[in-house]
């Protein structure tokens, strides 16, 4: 019996068992007698949008191990990139191969910068506000960025994007999202997804089953000491996909970011946006010289901050906004602001010390250009999953944009495969 026709047969099967009632929305038990279409894990952006591609006929669960505003979606500062015009598109190109070291698959990197302005088209539609001048889009760049094409709003793009989409997620009747609960394993048959199992907050194990499952469950910060990401991204669908023999790459692939603000006190580090230093900020030595080009490529910036630390004997080195007019501190950059006056430090007037931080995963588990894995009916989306876009580093401003265009793949392949059944069935 081939795959297809033996999930129908289960799926059959589980559609006579005596939880399976009615509409998510008007249902009141608990999530152990839950089933679905669609189950997502990951309440970021590439999973919201995921959710938000796939049909309204389609049940959906979304679970997230803690609450649903907390993902590193809602942290991303600095923008989202768009390929401005046809004659933008080489240098976008080249810029994303080269900060990736020609690590990148160029497939996955072409599908991204074809598809941003219908991601930006999506978003505005879906209420995101971008900064605009003269009611034209306003683009600022980045380190490694050879002209300015980031879109973003002051320095909360990412709250900005996400917090919208949860809005509109929330406002969907066939999407039901479980808080404060954990994915435990992946539940296999004959060699396929069949849903997930799944920890709550009152410790009740349950499982969940689903035609199709999709993890968008972030990177791996919570492993690392300093780290940029919320503590609870801790790669567990990793350890899942690893123990079903599901294809992984590139796990060494850990981006750090070069500026976040030091501090002595434990958990997350505050980042310090690269759009600062691409708006002009500089990076000085303990003798207030300069001692790198502050728009190279993250990981070689971040390799210069070490080295010149260790030369000086400090835990940090200063970056100056002085050379940025304060009028566009306070406009573009409002939440660094007043972050590091809560911590002590006037922008305006001073120096901040800084210092490289765990920041960012570009390997993950293995998905095609589509965004499925190697085990049929599971994807794998946003910063869980590897389609090859970053190669070995990642470009600025590239995340929010690789997570959208291929959370959208997904969603419209699961939506293609359902059409096909439908069609097969008559």
């Amino acid at each position: 019996m081939n795959q297809k026709n033996h999930w129908k047969k289960c799926w059959s099967w589980r559609n006579k068992k005596s939880f399976v009632l009615g509409r998510l929305a008007e249902r009141k038990e608990s999530i152990m007698e839950k089933k679905a279409d669609v189950v997502i894990v990951g309440t970021g952006v590439a999973g919201l949008f995921s959710a938000l591609n796939l049909p309204d006929d389609k049940e959906i669960i979304m679970i997230t191990k803690s609450d649903a505003e907390s993902s590193d979606s809602f942290l991303a500062q600095g923008g989202i990139c768009v390929l401005r015009d046809e004659n933008d598109y080489d240098s976008y190109f080249e810029d994303t191969m080269k900060a990736g070291h020609y690590e990148n698959r160029k497939e996955s990197v072409d599908i991204m910068i074809r598809s941003s302005r219908e991601i930006i088209e999506d978003l505005v539609g879906y209420g995101v506000e971008f900064e605009q001048r003269d009611g034209e889009f306003a683009y600022t760049r980045e380190g490694a960025h050879s002209r300015p094409r980031i879109l973003f709003h002051a320095d909360i793009t990412g709250k900005e994007i996400t917090s919208k989409l949860l809005e509109r997620v929330r406002e969907k009747h066939n999407i039901t999202i479980y808080e404060y609960t954990t994915m435990t394993d992946i539940i296999e048959e004959n060699g396929s997804c069949a849903g997930i199992t799944v920890k709550t907050k009152d410790g009740e194990n349950a499982e969940i089953y689903a035609e199709y499952t999709i993890l968008a469950s972030g990177g791996i910060g919570g492993l690392y000491q300093h780290s940029t990401n919320f503590p609870h991204l801790t790669g567990d669908a990793l350890e899942i996909a690893k123990k079903h023999q599901i294809r992984l790459e590139h796990l060494d692939y850990v981006q750090i970011h070069p500026t976040t603000l030091y501090s002595e006190k434990p958990g997350r580090r505050f980042l310090i946006s690269e759009s600062v230093r691409g708006e002009g900020a500089v990076l000085y030595n303990k003798n207030m010289e300069r001692f790198v080009n502050e728009l190279l490529p993250r990981d070689v910036v971040t390799k210069a901050i070490r080295e010149q630390m260790e030369k000086d004997g400090t835990d940090f080195v200063w970056l100056s906004m002085a050379p940025i007019e304060k009028d566009t501190i306070l406009n573009h950059f409002p939440n660094i602001y007043q972050h590091c006056l809560e911590e002590g430090y006037d922008v305006t007037k001073e120096c901040i010390p800084v210092v490289p931080a765990q920041h960012y995963f570009m390997g993950g588990i293995w998905v095609d250009k589509n965004s499925h894995t190697s085990m049929p009916q599971l994807f794998a989306v946003g910063e869980t999953s590897c389609n090859g876009v970053h190669g070995a580093n990642r470009l600025a401003s590239n995340s929010l944009l690789e997570s959208l265009v291929f959370a959208k793949r997904a969603a419209n392949l699961i939506k293609e495969e359902g059409c096909l059944e439908k069609e097969q069935a008559v």
